[in-house]
């Protein structure tokens, strides 16, 4: 199993501080979510239903009807290496672990590169996949960028997938506005910018074989009921998105100087979550943990990122915490 953020019961036991007492910043997903009505009893007693409205809603927030609903991004994740034959595969040096964990599980010649060398060696790759913004760099890149990259894959039966599940506040560089062309795939979360991660639910957007393959090899019922009937509500409520995305931009450029006061510069973020590489990452994160803050700590390049604090209350024990640590770290 590979190792994500979001391990809180797990930090509780080994620092020893009780579960409710942390501030937990190791996910990036919106501390303050869509606030779920209580859901029909309906949708907790009766067989999902595919014709509820929820692709619907999807389509009106996405501006595509070309769509698959999953549970969250993870069964697409697993599934899209199993429908190519091996294949050279190219991809971030650091990005979300499950991408090439999956991909190499499955036989593929897996290429880490550094955003200039994807971009030199798209002509010897047969599929590219970024996150975008990436998790946890937060390296951006550019729609017009990425439809030329999608023409040149395409054309030799390659495939170009793309991980928006953080580009929800800032949707300009979004790839939706292609789906449907050969060989791009577009995989969005409700869990990231909804705040809605226990609802495992997300959309796959590609041309119509490769959703019906997906389809197939998923079965029925892959979005529980509750679920479909939240994930609906929160995409048709059009006002809160756009106060959520102001408040976002807002908090994440908060983030962005509360870090840099206390000697922390990211080097890369988005609105969901800031990323602070150095040699002193891992100190670092235990020392924030003894006092019941969870950061995500990254060994490939050393590092940590930062999700966004949720309260005004959170806010200040972050800054107090991290201007201890600076304190104490002078000390040393």
């Amino acid at each position: 199993m590979l190792e994500h953020g979001g391990g809180l019961l797990r930090a509780a036991a080994e620092y020893g501080i009780p579960a409710g007492d942390w501030l937990d910043l190791s996910t990036g997903v919106n501390p303050n979510g869509w606030p779920v009505p209580p859901l029909s009893a309906d949708s907790w007693l009766r067989l999902p239903q595919n014709h509820d409205g929820l692709e619907a809603a999807a389509a009106e927030y996405y501006g595509s009807d070309k769509l698959l609903a999953v549970a969250g991004s993870q069964p697409a994740i697993q599934l899209l290496p199993r429908l190519r034959a091996p294949c050279r595969v190219g991809m971030l040096a650091l990005c979300y672990a499950e991408h090439p964990h999956h991909w190499q599980k499955h036989g593929h010649q897996l290429l880490r590169l550094s955003p200039d060398e994807l971009a030199a060696g798209i002509d010897q790759l047969d599929v590219v996949l970024l996150c975008n913004p990436n998790n946890p760099t937060g390296d951006r890149f550019d729609a017009a960028l990425l439809e030329n990259w999608r023409q040149r894959l395409a054309a030799r039966g390659g495939w170009l997938v793309v991980d928006e599940a953080f580009l929800d506040a800032a949707p300009q560089d979004s790839m939706l506005p292609h789906v449907g062309k050969p060989g791009l795939i577009v995989l969005r979360s409700i869990g990231k910018f909804f705040g809605l991660a226990g609802a495992r639910a997300g959309f796959v957007f590609a041309w119509p074989e490769l959703l019906q393959a997906l389809a197939e090899e998923l079965g029925p019922w892959t979005v529980a009921g509750p679920a479909r009937e939240a994930v609906k509500l929160a995409l048709r409520d059009v006002e809160w998105q756009r106060a959520m995305a102001s408040k976002l931009q807002r908090d994440s450029a908060r983030l962005q100087r509360c870090l840099e006061r206390h000697g922390l510069p990211p080097a890369g973020g988005c609105e969901l979550f800031q990323w602070v590489p150095g040699a002193n990452s891992l100190p670092l994160h235990r020392y924030l943990a003894g006092r019941g803050i969870l950061t995500r700590h990254f060994e490939a390049i050393p590092s940590l990122r930062f999700g966004l604090p949720k309260a005004d209350a959170d806010w200040v024990r972050l800054e107090q915490a991290l201007g201890d640590w600076r304190r104490h770290a002078v000390r040393d």
